[in-house]
C-alpha cells in the first residue's frame, strides 16, 4: 500500500482541514506582536471587528493541502478539504450575518 493509498481518506482530509486554520491562527497570534495573552489578541480582534477577517486568512491555507492531495490524486481526502472548507465558510457567514 503507498503512502497515498494509506492516506487518501474521507476523514484524513477533513482532519487536516480542521487543523491547518487552527495552526495558522496560532501563527498569526505569535508573529502578531504585542498580545501577552490569547484571550486579548482575540479580544482585539472582536473589537476591530475583523472576526470574519481573520477566519477568511485562517482558512485560506486550505487551498493549498486541496491542491497537494488532488496533486497525488488522494480524490477522498481532497473531498474531505472541500467539505471542511464548505462548513469554514458557513461558519463565517454565520458570524458576519449575526
Amino acid at each position: 500500500m503507498s503512502f497515498a493509498e494509506k492516506f487518501d481518506k474521507l476523514i484524513t482530509g477533513i482532519l487536516s482541514a480542521l487543523l491547518l486554520p487552527l495552526i495558522t491562527g496560532l501563527l498569526i497570534w505569535l508573529f502578531s506582536g504585542n498580545h501577552p495573552s490569547l484571550h486579548s489578541f482575540l479580544n482585539k480582534i472582536s473589537d476591530a471587528n475583523i472576526v470574519t477577517h481573520t477566519i477568511t486568512l485562517c482558512v485560506f491555507p486550505n487551498i493549498f493541502i486541496f491542491l497537494l492531495f488532488n496533486r497525488f490524486d488522494m480524490l477522498h481526502a481532497s473531498r474531505g478539504v472541500l467539505g471542511m472548507t464548505i462548513a469554514w465558510t458557513v461558519i463565517v457567514f454565520i458570524v458576519k450575518f449575526s
